[in-house]
């Protein structure tokens, strides 16, 4: 029996979805449980375990999101499954680069930038409905985030000016309740993004003729909302553990109170938006909501983080369509080029997994730092932080020099302009450090001062 083209192209197109559903999973499970994991209200695991059931019961809660999608933004008349295939390479390849970049980035602008970039190159500008767009994705990115931040810093001031947090039952209390928030979180991102992709597959099925379109968007068979919600569940459970270290960590340092403020404030705004059939990002939520908490309490905020996340914001909606545009334009081609895109996805994005092989994060060590390493090499950074050792200044050639207080049971000298040797804490020796770090670090000793000072008395 030969399958129909048509057909197979829809039944890729449904694996891409799904593929689709699961990176939103990872992506954004930091959004509903990096503050209580940095917190210790949940432990690593626990924590996206609850977030991944949570979502799956999200997910099957409303229809309204998926609507928007299916019959919004875009004119499914319009519409092929070669172009919804194009978008969703767009948003997955920018979906892995912000994951490798421990960027919490928007998973849902990445689709929308995909889908708007395919069906324009596909359909022209007739394809798409900007006033939709302006409305239901363009505002609500630039209002919720602020909304969300603002309420979360007053939560935040307030937590902290009518209860004494120092104590030792109020911490406990309020980790306590972050188990509740977080969970309210992840249940109201399985309202939100696990709809998304529902919204996807009910536009493939109406634009190849397998389901009929309803005015006002067309509802999700039982069957997509069921495997829609378990992609997105496996996704969560399998820990975006790079991007969780970036928002539990990098951000701000949160405590237990600004936390449940944080929470509190997100999954409130995620659900009103997800009422309302907004395309909302959960992650512009948390993000704002995390940073206005930590405002909240006057604590440093890590500005430089900040704005790296603020430019993968502003970026995602026109790369993503950028590359959804390409796509759909060698899609379009014909059935080799569809088959070309798959190839191009599949091998970009086993790239981009084995190079995050390079810095591995996971559950044991997501909170080991602030910062997520990328490229070869840099394990010496990690190390530092793990004994003790400071940032070492360049010697001649560029080589770091390591300044031990004791190497060889003589102190190491000082290179000119370089002030007093820095404090080792938990290494006692160049040795220990090459051993953690896995490196070669450059160490003046001290038996090449010795000789000097008697190569200058023979002289004298």
């Amino acid at each position: 029996m030969v399958v129909p083209v048509t057909l197979t192209l829809v039944i890729v197109v449904i694996v891409t979805a799904l593929v689709f559903d699961f990176t939103n999973g990872f992506h954004d499970s930091a959004n509903a449980m990096a503050t209580s994991v940095a917190t210790g209200a949940f432990k690593p695991k626990v924590a996206v375990l609850v977030a991944a059931v949570l979502n799956l019961i999200g997910a099957s809660m409303a229809t309204e999101v998926a609507k928007t999608i299916s019959g919004g933004i875009v004119d499914e008349k319009l519409v092929t499954p070669q172009a919804v295939f194009a978008g969703l390479v767009g948003a997955i390849l920018w979906n892995l680069i912000t994951w490798l970049l421990g960027l919490p980035s928007s998973s849902s602008h990445a689709m929308f930038g995909g889908l708007i970039g395919a069906v324009v190159m596909s359909a022209g500008l007739a394809g798409v409905h900007p006033a939709v767009i302006v409305s239901k994705i363009l505002l609500p990115a630039l209002v919720a985030p602020v909304v969300a931040g603002v309420a979360a810093g007053f939560a935040t001031r307030a937590a902290y000016a009518i209860t004494d947090h120092t104590a030792h039952h109020a911490a406990k209390t309020f980790r306590l309740g972050q188990r509740l928030s977080a969970s309210m979180v992840a249940l109201a991102h399985g309202t939100s993004d696990g709809q998304k992709t529902m919204g996807l597959i009910t536009l493939v099925l109406v634009a190849a003729g397998y389901q009929t379109a309803e005015v006002g968007g067309t509802r999700p068979q039982a069957w997509v909302i069921l495997v829609a919600g378990l992609a997105i569940a496996l996704g969560t459970y399998s820990g975006g553990w790079r991007i969780m270290r970036t928002m539990g960590k990098g951000l701000v340092e949160i405590e237990s109170p600004q936390g449940f403020a944080a929470e509190t404030s997100a999954t409130a705004a995620i659900l009103a938006s997800s009422h309302l059939g907004f395309g909302l990002s959960t992650t512009h939520v948390c993000s704002g909501a995390i940073l206005g908490s930590g405002i909240g309490r006057k604590t440093p905020v890590n500005w430089s983080i900040a704005g790296r996340m603020l430019g993968a914001w502003l970026l995602t909606l026109p790369a993503a369509g950028i590359v959804g545009a390409v796509a759909a334009f060698v899609a379009e081609r014909g059935t080799w080029g569809f088959f070309a895109m798959l190839f191009v996805l599949i091998a970009a994005s086993l790239v981009i997994l084995r190079i995050s092989q390079h810095h591995k994060v996971d559950h044991s060590n997501v909170h080991d730092s602030a910062e997520v390493d990328v490229l070869p090499g840099r394990n010496l950074r990690g190390a530092k932080r793990r004994v003790g050792l400071v940032a070492m200044p360049k010697g001649k050639g560029g080589r770091s020099i390591l300044n031990s207080p004791e190497v060889a049971g003589d102190p190491v000298p000082v290179l000119p302009g370089m002030g007093p040797a820095p404090v080792l804490t938990g290494a006692g020796s160049a040795t220990s450090a090459e051993i953690v770090a896995g490196t070669r670090p450059a160490v003046t000793t001290a038996p090449i001062k010795r000789r000097r000072r008697n190569s200058k008395r023979r002289t004298k």
